[in-house]
């Protein structure tokens, strides 16, 4: 017996317009996280039925731009520190590298570690901790100075930070250790900074992506938790180009 093709059902018009509503939400939501205001004028005048552009809704559509850019910064950004959050830190990091490899340019990331949070935490407590936290985020604002041209800087969880610039006269290990350790314009309770750094390079001719660039740069940070204070390694995810980066691109030690 011969069954009939049950043609499949149609969308009424209302659920028709609700699945197109939820992949524009989608669309919207993308846009806003990469910062794509022309996308996101295009996506909200659609979801907001705007066939013809007058200037009231050229106001609302820019007020609503704003607005939405203004959470995306919310988003991406540590509220205790002010610098990018993880999230923000890898998509920034991301067309900064993406910058540098078009144009050339080599960069390093550097991977923070506050060694002495948990013991601030257990013995002072939690809001001592945040202060120390605030001033780690403070000192990586005196270390790159650029920072928003540059650099990018993030607080990637915890005690964890990181920082990506492009400029060749980034800091050495021991330039940063020996920095954060010193006495700066800080009230008398707040601690100096024990932190634990280490530094992956970034090589145009050979690029590689943030997230291969952070993990090269904590294995460095780990390195350094393990070798006594006066050994510092910098670490290169390509060792073998030393003969074309002999002052940069080479894992050393340092005194």
């Amino acid at each position: 017996m011969d069954h009939a093709v049950v043609p499949p059902a149609r969308l009424s018009a209302q659920d028709a317009v609700r699945a197109r509503n939820g992949e524009l939400t989608s669309q919207l939501r993308a846009a806003a996280m990469e910062g794509d205001e022309l996308r996101l004028t295009r996506v909200l005048s659609e979801l907001l039925r705007f066939k013809r552009l007058t200037a009231e809704r050229k106001i609302a559509l820019d007020a609503l731009t704003q607005l939405i850019d203004s959470l995306r910064c919310v988003a991406m950004t540590d509220q205790l520190t002010g610098v990018y959050n993880r999230r923000g830190f890898l998509q920034i990091g991301t067309r900064l590298l993406d910058v540098a490899r078009r144009e050339l340019r080599s960069a390093y990331l550097v991977y923070f570690d506050l060694n002495n949070l948990k013991q601030v935490n257990d013995t002072a407590g939690h809001a001592a901790g945040d202060v120390l936290i605030r001033e780690t985020g403070n000192f990586l604002r005196e270390l790159f100075p650029s920072h928003g041209v540059y650099e990018v800087l993030g607080r990637l969880g915890g005690d964890e930070f990181a920082a990506l610039t492009t400029d060749m006269h980034c800091p050495s290990r021991s330039e940063i250790v020996l920095r954060a350790r010193m006495p700066r314009a800080r009230s008398s309770d707040i601690r100096a900074l024990s932190l634990s750094v280490g530094l992956a390079y970034f090589n145009p001719l050979l690029p590689i992506g943030i997230n291969e660039l952070l993990q090269a740069a904590e294995q460095a940070m780990y390195q350094h938790k393990r070798v006594t204070p006066n050994r510092i390694i910098r670490a290169d995810p390509y060792p073998g180009l030393a003969r074309c980066y002999p002052s940069k691109a080479v894992v050393r030690g340092e005194v």
